[in-house]
């Protein structure tokens, strides 16, 4: 990866680490929203709100457009996929740990099952 791309994917995992503007982005996702909408949920100030959509402006997770006297946001989406792509690349080393996990359990269970037909007990 480029150095500018890793410091993009980094403004968005720190963008994605707080509570709040992951609900900004969800609230996004359905739809166009006002810095006083987005604001709202959260009974903070405008001034508070601001400075959150700052931090998804700069990982370019949102953009923010002037609309007569008010702030209308919008979501980006295609920072989000290059997140979802960095963190694939770990799905592979997750999928074949939990496939020797759940190996090794069915492995344990069926040595616990106890003996049939005849068998000694």
């Amino acid at each position: 990866m480029v150095e500018s791309e890793l410091a993009q994917l980094n403004d968005v995992f720190h963008a994605l680490g707080d509570t709040t503007r992951r609900r900004m982005l969800r609230e996004l996702s359905e739809g166009e929203k006002t810095v006083g909408e987005l604001a709202a949920p959260f009974e903070m100030s405008l001034a508070a709100a601001s400075k959150h959509i700052k931090v998804l402006e700069k990982a370019g997770l949102i953009r923010r457009e002037a609309r007569w006297r008010s702030r209308v946001c919008y979501l980006e989406p295609g920072p989000l996929a290059s997140a979802q792509q960095w963190l694939k690349q770990y799905e592979h080393f997750w999928t074949e740990r939990l496939d020797i996990l759940e190996r090794l359990l069915r492995e344990e269970d069926a040595s616990k099952t106890p003996n049939r037909e005849g068998d000694d007990p």
